[in-house]
């Protein structure tokens, strides 16, 4: 994998310190990630589903900050207004009512191996907040991970990739909110050179990533990349 080389055993900073500023729940503690999406999503799944593949994001869905011109894009949305950001409180629901996902959200963490949990295959409809992250609405990155497909057939990210600029997700919260997130972003990215600084960075407000598998798939090697969805709150109900 080309993530950098920054984890440790059970997924601790290791070789450095933690990024400045940035403490357990900052960027540098989620490169992990995109190794356990690759290991885990990439395994089963229906052959007749891959022979279509799942929905594809767009060249036109790609965040500014992929852009050649991504300072001056991403200072624009950065200007946008932004709710304060929510305290803490676990995520229990996320929807995404442009591509049907209505799914509950269980908690994720690290395995034994140091590698984040995905939830269990028999699972298809359950997503995973990482709770090594914020929780969604917190000031920083929050991760909800999901299958693109099981053995079974397609799972709960399976649509994910046909998303758009300006869709909403919305996430149930355990305190009775829901923190309401703008899609601004959709993307494949490889699973060598993932760009974990930027997709995990920490613009100062509240933002979510959505991750699954995509791209290309073999039987030798599985899905080639990930799906990412970067999306930031603008309404909290």
């Amino acid at each position: 994998m080309g993530a950098p080389d920054v984890t440790g055993p059970a997924g601790t900073p290791g070789g450095r310190t933690r990024a400045a500023g940035q403490g357990r729940r900052g960027a540098w503690g989620l490169v992990a990630v995109v190794l356990l999406v690759g290991v885990h999503l990439v395994r089963g799944g229906a052959d007749e589903l891959r022979a279509e593949g799942p929905p594809q994001p767009l060249a036109a869905a790609a965040p500014a900050a992929a852009a050649p011109d991504a300072a001056r894009a991403y200072a624009a949305l950065a200007a946008l207004p932004v709710p304060d950001p929510l305290p803490a409180s676990t995520p229990v629901r996320v929807r995404v009512p442009a591509v049907r996902i209505d799914a509950p959200v269980t908690e994720v963490g690290l395995d034994a191996d140091g590698w984040i949990e995905a939830p269990p295959p028999e699972e298809n409809r359950l997503a995973g907040w990482f709770t090594g992250a914020v929780t969604p609405g917190e000031r920083g990155t929050a991760v909800i991970v999901g299958h693109v497909d099981t053995p079974g057939g397609r799972a709960v990210f399976y649509d994910l990739g046909a998303l758009g600029k300006g869709h909403r997700v919305e996430v149930a919260r355990r305190d009775g909110r829901t923190a309401v997130f703008a899609v601004y972003g959709v993307e494949v990215v490889p699973k060598e050179g993932f760009p974990a600084e930027r997709v995990y960075a920490d613009a100062g407000v509240p933002e979510l990533r959505l991750i699954t598998c995509g791209g290309t798939f073999t039987e030798e090697n599985g899905y080639a990349g990930n799906v990412v969805v970067s999306a930031r709150l603008v309404q909290v109900r």
